[in-house]
């Protein structure tokens, strides 16, 4: 695949989720932010665009087993986010909770940084959980309808929400606030960077942030970059 200034981030992430790597390792919003160009996000970041191409160039030669999901149908990639990302957020919600309270308790007052970072973590944990159930009761399903009748043929009575461009739209807008909220908590942790005297709890608290941070990009990507415009392109296909 060739690649110009011109091309999408996000667009190109779907292509090729190895390209992710890159983007993040440049300071790179792939996810919530990922409507940009190249050109635009090295202007943005102060960064060579040659240089940028050039890495993402090169990670197209390596064949890691990448999976292609931009391949998938979009009732399988709905499920596959359900059940994958979904069930990870809910369980590591309940699993960092104790280990950010107990380290927020034990080392708050010398690292006052730590309560900012519960309470930044307790609102996107409650945001996301109401999120989630959003798209569980309304955009999966419809998803899956929408496959069903491409599949059939019958005609799809409007839904009662309009057109599926109005949750979408919404919960994009929940992404990009999500995005913000966790750049805060990297920000204030500088990078989960836990201080040289850190305990083990304050260490693994902060490793179980970061990965919580790297799921988050990636399940964002997979809605935002390929579940949703593929469902919007097929609801337009099936209503013309």
């Amino acid at each position: 695949m060739s690649i110009t200034s011109k091309d999408i981030v996000g667009e190109l992430v779907a292509k090729d989720y190895r390209m992710a790597t890159v983007f993040k390792t440049a300071g790179i919003d792939f996810c919530c932010r990922g409507n940009r160009s190249i050109e635009e996000v090295c202007e943005k970041n102060n960064l060579d665009s040659a240089e940028l191409i050039k890495k993402l160039e090169s990670v197209q030669v390596k064949n890691d087993g990448a999976i292609d999901f931009d391949s998938w149908s979009i009732d399988l990639l709905a499920d596959y986010i359900e059940k994958k990302h979904h069930r990870y957020v809910e369980e590591k919600i309940k699993e960092i909770k104790p280990f950010l309270n107990k380290v927020v308790r034990v080392h708050g007052a010398q690292h006052p940084e730590l309560v900012e970072i519960e309470e930044q973590f307790l609102a996107s944990a409650g945001e996301l959980t109401m999120h989630m159930k959003k798209e569980e009761l309304i955009i999966f399903p419809f998803v899956q309808k929408l496959m069903k009748h491409k599949a059939s043929g019958d005609k799809m009575e409007p839904a009662h929400f309009g057109t599926i461009e109005n949750p979408i739209s919404m919960m994009k807008e929940e992404h990009d606030i999500e995005g913000v909220r966790f750049r805060r908590i990297s920000e204030l942790s500088s990078d989960y960077n836990p201080p040289a005297e850190a305990c083990t709890t304050y260490r693994v608290t902060y490793a179980m942030l970061k990965e919580f941070e790297d799921d988050l990009h990636t399940h964002i990507h997979l809605e935002n970059n390929i579940l949703f415009p593929k469902a919007i392109e097929l609801e337009k296909m099936l209503a013309n």
